[in-house]
């Protein structure tokens, strides 16, 4: 019986993300250029006086799917303010590696991951610990309190 559970519950889901991709809905663009991506958004910070928040993660990946929707939350206004943000897809662990790498290979424990960068590209954060992995078990709080604690450190 929890067989069949599982199994239903990941067609569910299975069929929710499709949805979603094909609504345009999906939070990582999977045909994007990562490196132009962030290369923007590091000149966009440099005018706008911001770092840059990269998250690194998948569609399929539920816990990048609840931070993705907890970043749109209560935390929505703080990342705003202070973060011009780019997501950028791993795919199965196959895409992106390079940018990955260049970061220090944040998602070495678990997606989604996150580096927070200056304008100037220097690492002021990496979540080399995993810290994200588990963002459905976050409260909409604690992804707020996640990133305000960086927030207040890198200030």
């Amino acid at each position: 019986m929890k067989k069949i559970i599982t199994l239903i519950s990941a067609l569910v889901f299975g069929f929710a993300l499709h949805t979603a991709q094909a609504a345009g809905n999906a939070p990582y663009d999977e045909t994007a250029d990562a490196p132009a991506a962030v290369e923007a958004a590091l000149k966009q910070a440099q005018s706008g006086k911001k770092n840059v928040l990269v998250i690194f993660g998948a569609n399929w990946c539920k816990d990048c799917l609840e931070l993705d929707k907890s970043m749109h939350g209560q935390s929505a206004d703080l990342i705003a303010k202070k973060f011009v943000v780019v997501k950028v897809n791993v795919g199965q662990f196959d895409k992106n590696k390079e940018l990955i790498e260049t970061y220090g290979n944040p998602t070495k424990k678990g997606i989604p991951a996150a580096v927070v960068l200056k304008p100037d590209n220097t690492v002021l954060f990496a979540s080399k610990g995993g810290e994200l992995s588990n963002a459905r078990r976050m409260s909409e709080q604690g992804v707020y309190d996640f990133f305000n604690q960086i927030v207040t450190q890198h200030q």
